[in-house]
C-alpha cells in the first residue's frame, strides 16, 4: 500500500530485548535462562482456590473501573497502614505495566521532561517517547545508589515527575533511607510529583525498603501482586495516592482505564483480596539464599558495584575482552547461558543483567559457564 498505515510513534520503540531473549529461550534446549524476571514458584494454592471459587460464583464481569469495593477496602487499608495517609485515592490496575501506561498518559503531554534514573526499567522510557515527552536520563553507575544531587541539576522548569523504582529493576538496589529522605525534600522544595514503582517491594534481603511515600505526601505510590504472589500473567496492580494533587491523577488515570482497560481481571481481583492475607515470606526467603549464592560465586570474576540488596536481580559489567556488554550476552548465549544485555535497561551497554529466579543447580551450572566466559 502507498497510504502509510503505521503511526510514526512506533518507530520510537523497539521490540523488547527481554522477550526477545525469552523468545529464544523456547527454541533452545535445557538454556539456564536468566532471562525473564519471572518467579520460580507457581501461585500459592490458597490464591489459585480463590480464583476459582470466584470464577464459579460467577465474578466473571466487569468490575467497576477502580476495581471492586472489596479489593479496594482491603488496598486503601493496607495504604494507610504502610504510609502516613488517611485519605489515599486508590486505583486497582492491569498489572504495575497497567499502571505506569496510565500514570504517563494522564501527567504527560509533549515537551513535558520526566526524570528517570538510569539504569531505568524498559517501560519507563518507550512510554514516555511515545506520549511525546523527554526522558532526563541520571546517571547511577557505579554503585546505583540514588544520586539526589545529579537529580537536583537535572531539574527544569518542565520537569514533571521523577521516577524512583525501589528495590529496582535491573539492579537489585535498595535506596537508602537517608538518600530516600533526602529526595523526599527536594520533590518537596520543587513541588515535583514522584512516581515510586514498588513491585518488588517483599523482596528486601538486608532490613526493610524505604518508601518514599513515607515522606512525602505527593507521590504516586504503584505496587502489585505479578512479583510477590507469582501472579505474573493475572494481570493485577494498583497505584495509591495521599495528597489532592495526586489523587487528582488517580482521577485521571481512572477516566483513561475506562477507555483502555476497562477493568483489572475481575476473578483475580478477588483473588488478590486472599493473597494480601496470605504471608508468602516462606516463597520469597529462598530468594535470600539465591542472591548470595550468585553474589558470592561471581563477586571475584566480575565487576559487582556492590551486593543488590532486594529484587532478584544482578547487574554486571562486562568482562575487558568484550567491547559491550551486547557482545558478552551473545557469547553466553552461545554457551547456553540467557542474559540479558545492559543497553535494554539503560543508555550505556557496559553491564548485563542476571535474573536469579531458577533453581540452585541451575544458578550454580551458570556461575560455572559464567566464570569460564569472564577469562574469555
Amino acid at each position: 500500500m502507498r497510504r502509510k498505515i503505521v503511526a510514526e510513534r512506533t518507530s520510537l520503540i523497539d521490540a523488547s530485548g527481554i522477550r526477545k531473549v525469552f523468545a529464544l529461550a523456547a527454541t533452545l534446549k535445557d538454556p539456564i535462562n536468566f532471562s525473564i524476571g519471572l518467579p520460580d514458584f507457581d501461585v500459592p494454592e490458597p490464591i489459585k482456590d480463590a480464583a476459582i471459587d470466584a470464577i464459579h460464583r460467577g465474578i466473571n464481569r466487569y468490575s467497576q473501573t477502580a476495581g471492586d469495593k472489596i479489593l479496594l477496602d482491603k488496598i486503601t487499608d493496607r495504604v494507610k497502614t504502610e504510609t502516613p495517609w488517611q485519605n489515599p485515592g486508590v486505583l486497582v490496575t492491569s498489572g504495575v505495566s497497567g499502571a505506569l501506561l496510565l500514570t504517563f498518559m494522564a501527567m504527560i503531554d509533549p515537551g513535558d521532561e520526566v526524570i528517570i534514573p538510569d539504569p531505568y526499567f524498559v517501560i519507563y522510557k518507550h512510554v514516555v517517547r511515545m506520549l511525546g515527552g523527554k526522558c532526563v536520563y541520571v546517571d547511577t553507575y557505579p554503585d546505583f545508589e540514588l544520586p539526589v544531587e545529579k537529580i537536583a541539576a537535572a531539574i527544569t522548569d518542565k520537569t514533571k515527575l521523577i521516577v524512583l523504582n525501589s528495590p529496582a529493576n535491573p539492579t537489585g538496589a535498595v535506596y537508602s533511607r537517608q538518600a530516600v529522605q533526602d529526595m523526599a525534600a527536594l520533590a518537596a522544595e520543587k513541588e515535583i510529583v514522584v512516581m515510586s514503582d514498588e513491585i518488588y517491594d517483599l523482596f528486601c534481603y538486608d532490613g526493610p525498603c524505604t518508601s518514599i511515600a513515607d515522606y512525602y505526601e505527593h507521590t504516586l505510590l504503584i505496587k502489585g501482586f505479578s512479583k510477590s504472589y507469582a501472579m505474573t500473567g493475572w494481570r493485577m496492580g494498583y497505584a495509591a495516592a495521599g495528597s489532592d494533587p495526586v489523587r487528582q491523577i488517580i482521577e485521571e488515570m481512572t477516566k483513561i482505564q475506562q477507555y483502555t482497560f476497562v477493568c483489572a481481571p475481575a476473578p483475580f481481583q478477588m483473588a488478590a483480596v486472599t493473597a494480601m492475607d496470605l504471608d508468602v515470606q516462606e516463597y520469597i526467603e529462598p530468594y535470600h539464599k539465591k542472591r548470595d549464592m550468585i553474589y558470592e560465586g561471581l563477586k571475584d570474576h566480575y565487576e559487582i558495584a556492590a551486593k543488590p540488596g532486594g529484587a532478584f536481580y544482578l547487574f554486571v559489567k562486562a568482562p575487558d575482552w568484550a567491547a559491550n556488554a551486547t557482545e558478552f550476552v551473545k557469547k553466553a548465549i552461545e554457551n547456553n547461558v540467557l542474559v540479558i544485555p545492559g543497553n535494554v535497561f539503560s543508555e550505556q551497554d557496559t553491564h548485563f543483567r542476571i535474573s536469579y529466579t531458577t533453581t540452585d543447580e541451575k544458578i550454580a551450572a551458570g556461575i560455572e559457564v559464567l566464570q569460564k566466559l569472564a577469562k574469555g
